[in-house]
């Protein structure tokens, strides 16, 4: 398993940048050409390569329009047919899910999906159609990127102990020296991003090497389930990440600030270009209008929230060699319109950078990653199987008489899901709650038949409605 670690430059010269911008700007063209020519059916949808793109432009002497070194240019193509096999196959699961629904024939249905695989679905008629509609011609929006071989960069260390990174530039044998800040060296094919004067060295290392990869995980099987004032909250009653919650009210209350003081300086540059005095105005957008600090502050931010989403993923496989947990990569639409300071907090990002924590923490460390179906979890008692109702952090069990925390309650629903006969995966939310319906009614129905005459005072004294809340 490769997992992607990111170096950033320091200092970087700004002439060193602008040469680099310029590098980014003409394989952009590269990466535009490719998308041109080969993202529809003649190119990637036909089985084409990258190889034989290749051969095909220095055949036809088509990369001496783009000014760039050779090797450059040819990592760009390759990067940029993998972009175009990967939207090619992520429309194919489209149309894999629209043969399901189509035909229930074994037979028809191997040869449709065969077609797919093979790449020969332009000879009939039905996926030619479902693949015109689901697979869109695409073009290139990437002008920042610069592709680095792996064999053409190098490091070295100066004597104050800074790490330096050499990668080609536009004249060949001159190299372009970033200093980054950081003292581990990059490794492998690189990907540089730039953004804001700064320079991002993405590049991958195998999993096994890093030490979280390995730490044991535990013994036990717990059910998860997703919070917003912590990120994770166990079967066991254990909450992890207790700091998003703040983080995310936090960044909110911030932004909500910041986005009013910036639409105030907006009006006045505005009224100033309306009055004439386009100076004023120039110099407000200039030194109050910017992005490149508003980036900055965004993508800290961002880190902030995955180290603290990922340490509480780490502390829950500590103690499971099973997680249970709902599918958190599936879009639910809310029936209720909610405002713009609680969409900020409830941002469904965070929900993404918990479900690739989920992933990729328990296949590093050995641990079961199973998903269940999350229908209701947060509605039904775990211990009666009642819907009852939930207010805030609490829920209400009006057959138990008990008031449970809500987080506890639909974890430990949850796990219970995960070995549930009836309710699968995919089984629908109407068909769950119709199970759910009929497992209380059976429930109800083996018990007495209650005496309807009013109970004793002795008898209401010995037995009293209870109520306990978890901790």
């Amino acid at each position: 398993m490769k997992v992607t670690r990111i170096a950033y430059s320091a200092r970087l010269n700004p002439g060193k940048y602008a040469a680099l911008v310029e590098q980014a700007r003409r394989l952009g063209r590269v990466r535009s050409e490719v998308w041109q020519r080969y993202g529809s059916i003649a190119g990637v949808g036909s089985g084409l390569r990258d190889r034989r793109v290749r051969d095909r432009w220095l055949v036809e002497g088509v990369h001496l329009q783009f000014g760039v070194l050779a090797n450059a240019w040819k990592e760009t193509v390759r990067d940029a047919m993998a972009d175009i096999t990967a939207s090619l196959e992520a429309a194919k699961v489209e149309v894999r899910r629209t043969i399901n629904r189509r035909t229930s024939d074994p037979a028809e249905r191997k040869r449709m999906f065969t077609a797919l695989t093979a790449n020969q679905w332009a000879s009939d008629p039905f996926l030619a159609r479902q693949m015109r509609q689901h697979w869109k011609r695409g073009k290139n929006g990437t002008h920042d990127q610069i592709v680095v071989r792996a064999d053409k960069h190098n490091t070295i260390v100066d004597g104050r102990g800074r790490l330096w990174l050499a990668v080609p530039g536009l004249d060949r044998r001159k190299l372009v020296r970033i200093p980054l800040s950081t003292t581990v060296a990059p490794s492998g094919t690189l990907r540089l991003i730039l953004r804001g004067g700064r320079v991002e060295v993405h590049y991958q290392i195998d999993a096994s090497q890093m030490r979280s990869s390995q730490r044991p995980c535990g013994e036990a099987t717990v059910g998860v389930d997703k919070g917003y004032t912590e990120a994770l909250t166990d079967s066991d009653g254990v909450r992890h990440g207790c700091g998003l919650g703040e983080l995310l009210t936090g960044e909110s209350n911030r932004l909500k600030e910041r986005n009013r003081r910036r639409a105030k300086l907006r009006s006045i540059a505005n009224t100033a270009a309306l009055r004439g005095d386009h100076a004023k105005a120039h110099r407000i957008k200039a030194n109050n209008l910017g992005v490149m600090k508003r980036d900055r502050q965004a993508a800290r931010h961002r880190a902030l929230v995955r180290t603290e989403i990922f340490t509480a993923v780490h502390r829950v496989v500590d103690k499971a060699a099973t997680v249970a947990a709902e599918d958190l990569t599936k879009t639910f639409a809310g029936h209720k319109a909610l405002g713009r300071n609680i969409n900020r907090r409830l941002a469904g990002w965070t929900k993404g950078v918990t479900a690739e924590a989920l992933k990729s923490v328990s296949e590093r460390r050995g641990s079961a990653l199973v998903h269940v179906n999350a229908a209701y979890t947060s509605q039904a008692c775990h211990r009666c199987g009642r819907l009852g109702r939930r207010s805030g952090d609490r829920f209400h069990c009006t057959r138990c008489r008990v008031v449970w925390q809500a987080d506890v309650n639909a974890a430990i629903n949850i796990l219970h899901r995960a070995g549930d006969p009836d309710i699968a995966l995919h089984t629908p939310h109407q068909k769950v709650k119709q199970i759910l319906q009929d497992r209380t009614d059976r429930h109800r129905t083996r018990l007495p038949v209650q005496d309807s005459s009013p109970a004793p005072a002795e008898r209401r004294a010995n037995y009293p409605n209870r109520s306990a809340m978890s901790n």
